[in-house]
């Protein structure tokens, strides 16, 4: 009788040692620091100041770099505090439609099995938006493990696939898509939106939990810098020309032919020059244009985000109208922590139209008005004191609004509102750090 009670013992250990642990944030995504990417930069931002805070922190993410699928990062280790845990997946990279898939699906089988194995009840399941749907399966894990589910909306999947592909998925299937994903919305505590345009499409399909909490740049690195102070504007020879930048992926959900109209007719100013810093699905097609006034480089590390974004007078955002509410370009808030105009292109209702147009710190073209466009870039180049206050009031914005404070902030008071639980442990670590 004794030795069936200590066997019982020992079987329920692993649990009682599970309920006795103190409740963490998981987040999954599949990339995490040290990779670049720009849902990796904010997720490991934002992972690493809750661990600060006193919370704990777990990730969930792939061995792989976005930009190198093979780079076999280590399955285990603890970076700034965030516990990291790096599981097995399919390696086919982003150049083929059936080899990303392949990769999405074995990161979602491989995380939901490391969530399984991880999760505690009472914990906080934090699930991005890459891969797509990976949302589906932290709601299950969550479910199974008593934990509490927030969906982090980068983007809206399947219907930014959708827009980009009308005829790539058949009506059956998107509607079978759309009502697995909605269903791992509704059962979340929250959803965090980036902005009011993708909050009221989650309402239009009757997801009433949300919250909006917009992405952020960092107003440290980034500061305001002239563009005489830029060492990447001398390394690319630009001199004294006025510059149009953009920076980032140059990606299908991009707008930029009404661009590439502008810098044609702009070829015959030889003081204007257009810097392309990044790659993409549109990249190529941007070179082929062979335009004399558009300058290509590479993607640049974080730690010269700052500097190159001083390189220009002035910066290029787009997006095709069609994705307005699915997707927010948030190279908006790295361009305004460096004191520079945004020119969009894209819906002039939409997000980033209206925070332009009400903060006064740009100018928004609508698809198709190339000509306007250059008439803008020249009206800028030639009034200096109007590009200046533009930039004062972008810098302005990004502090009053649109920093990582602000965002840990906003992230904290959702999270203590969803999982009240979490407030003891983030007060006991806070206790235990000072000492």
């Amino acid at each position: 009788m004794g030795a069936a009670r200590m066997n019982h013992a020992r079987a329920l250990a692993p649990t009682a040692a599970r309920a006795l642990a103190p409740a963490k944030i998981v987040f999954v995504n599949r990339y995490f620091s040290p990779d670049e990417s720009a849902t990796s930069r904010m997720l490991s931002d934002l992972a690493f100041r809750l661990a600060e805070r006193g919370l704990s922190v777990a990730v969930v993410t792939s061995r792989q770099l976005y930009e190198d699928p093979t780079a076999a990062l280590p399955p285990r280790e603890v970076l700034r505090g965030v516990s990291v845990h790096r599981v097995a997946t399919a390696t086919r990279g982003r150049s083929r439609l059936a080899g990303r898939a392949l990769d999405y699906a074995s990161f979602h089988v491989s995380a939901g099995i490391e969530l399984l194995r991880i999760l505690s009840p009472g914990d906080v399941v934090v699930a991005k938006t890459d891969p797509p749907l990976i949302s589906v399966a932290a709601a299950r894990a969550a479910a199974w493990r008593g934990a509490t589910l927030v969906n982090w909306l980068q983007d809206l999947f399947p219907e930014v696939a959708t827009v980009l592909a009308p005829k790539a998925m058949p009506g059956w299937l998107q509607k079978r898509l759309l009502g697995i994903r909605d269903h791992s919305l509704r059962v979340a505590a929250t959803n965090v939106v980036l902005s009011e345009g993708m909050r009221a499409r989650l309402t239009a399909r009757g997801i009433e939990r949300s919250e909006v909490i917009p992405n952020w740049a960092n107003t440290v690195e980034v500061t305001p810098r002239t563009t005489e102070q830029s060492q990447t504007r001398l390394r690319v020879g630009l001199g004294s020309c006025f510059v149009i930048g953009y920076s980032g992926n140059l990606g299908r959900a991009h707008e930029f032919d009404t661009l590439l109209g502008a810098a044609r007719l702009l070829q015959g100013d030889p003081d204007i020059a257009f810097l392309i810093t990044g790659g993409g699905a549109k990249a190529e097609g941007l070179q082929a244009e062979n335009l004399t006034n558009m300058v290509f480089q590479d993607y640049q590390p974080s730690e010269r985000l700052g500097d190159s974004l001083a390189a220009a007078d002035v910066h290029f955002v787009s997006l095709l109208p069609g994705l307005e509410g699915l997707i927010v370009p948030s190279k908006i808030y790295g361009i305004l922590a460096a004191a520079r105009p945004a020119v969009f292109v894209g819906d002039p209702e939409g997000d980033v139209a209206r925070l332009i147009r009400e903060s006064r710190c740009g100018i928004a073209v609508q698809v198709g008005q190339s000509a306007r466009l250059a008439s803008e870039l020249r009206m800028l180049r030639d009034d200096r004191q109007r590009l200046e206050d533009m930039g004062r009031r972008a810098r302005q914005l990004a502090l009053s609004r649109y920093t990582s404070e602000h965002a840990v902030s906003r992230w904290l008071t959702m999270l203590r509102a969803v999982a009240p639980q979490l407030s003891a442990v983030e007060v006991a670590g806070s206790r235990k750090s000072a000492g």
